[in-house]
C-alpha cells in the first residue's frame, strides 16, 4: 500500500487535493499506479454530498461545495485528519462492506488509545456513545463517505483530532439533528495529525487487503508527494457535472 503523506504542507485547498485524488484514481483504476492512501489536512471547507437537503444548510452565507459522494453536508478544516483510500477492488464490488470495514479498522485503532468508539445502525462513521461525552450527546468522531467508480474507491474519511468543533455548527453535519460531533481533543486526548495517521495507516492497510485486486500488505511512502500534487494540479483531471462548484438547493440529488 502506497502512502502519500501531505501533512507537512499544512492545511491545503480542498480542490487541490481533489485534483490529486482524481489524477491518482485514473492511474489506479487502469493499474498504472499502486493502491494508495492520501493523508492530508484541509483548509476551512464545507462540502455537500448527494443527499444534502436545503434544511441541512440553515445559514445560506456558508459557502458549500457540491461533491460527487454520498451523504449530506460536512465540514473539513485544520485539526482534522483526512484519508482518501484510492484502491482497485476485486469483484463483486460492495461499498457497504468496504465502509463497514473502514469503520471497524478505525474503531480498533483508537481503542489502543482507550477511546471507546462504536458504529451506529443506519449511520455511517465512527461514533462515541453519549455516556462518554461531556455534552451528553452521541457524537461522531469520524465521518466516512466513500464512492466506487471503475472498481476503484475515492473520497474517504475525516477524523477530528483537534478540529474547531464550532465550525460544524454552521450546518447540520451529515444532515443529523439529534447527535453531535466530537474530536480526540474533546475526549481528552492530545495527539498530532501525524501521530494519529501513524496509528491509523497500518489498521486501514491491513483491513483493505481482503478487497484488493492486487493485495499488497507492505506499506511504503511516496518519496515526492509535493511533486505529485503539482503534477495533478497541472493535469487538472475532469470532474463530474455539478461537482466542485457552489451547492445549489435547486439541484436534484440522487444517491447512486
Amino acid at each position: 500500500m502506497q502512502i502519500i503523506n501531505l501533512l507537512h504542507r499544512g492545511p491545503l485547498p480542498y480542490m487541490s487535493v481533489d485534483a490529486l485524488q482524481r489524477y491518482l484514481h485514473e492511474k489506479v483504476a487502469s493499474l498504472h499506479a499502486p493502491d494508495t492512501l492520501i493523508i492530508w489536512e484541509a483548509q476551512d471547507t464545507y462540502t455537500a454530498g448527494r443527499r444534502t437537503q436545503v434544511q441541512d444548510i440553515p445559514d445560506t452565507n456558508v459557502p458549500v461545495i457540491a461533491m460527487d459522494r454520498g451523504g449530506s453536508v460536512t465540514y473539513h478544516g485544520p485539526g482534522q485528519l483526512v484519508i482518501y483510500p484510492i484502491v482497485k477492488v476485486r469483484p463483486p464490488q460492495d461499498v457497504v462492506a468496504f465502509v463497514r470495514t473502514t469503520e471497524q479498522a478505525l474503531i480498533e485503532a483508537v481503542q489502543t488509545w482507550d477511546i471507546n468508539a462504536k458504529t451506529v445502525a443506519g449511520r455511517s462513521g465512527v461514533w462515541i456513545d453519549a455516556q462518554y461525552m461531556p455534552t451528553g450527546l452521541e457524537s461522531k468522531l469520524c465521518a466516512i463517505g466513500i464512492k466506487f467508480a471503475q472498481e476503484t474507491t475515492m473520497h474517504g474519511m475525516a477524523l477530528n483530532v483537534s478540529t474547531d468543533l464550532e465550525q460544524f455548527m454552521r450546518v447540520r453535519p451529515c444532515g443529523i439533528t439529534d447527535a453531535g460531533v466530537t474530536s480526540l481533543a474533546q475526549l481528552g486526548l492530545q495527539k498530532s495529525l501525524a501521530h494519529t495517521a501513524e496509528l491509523l495507516i497500518p489498521y486501514l492497510s491491513h483491513s483493505y487487503q481482503q478487497f484488493l485486486a492486487r493485495p499488497e500488505p507492505e506499506i511504503h511512502y511516496h518519496q515526492a508527494p509535493d511533486q505529485l500534487l503539482e503534477e495533478a494540479e497541472h493535469f487538472l483531471p475532469p470532474v463530474p457535472e455539478r461537482t466542485g462548484v457552489a451547492w445549489k438547493p435547486t439541484v436534484e440529488h440522487k444517491e447512486a
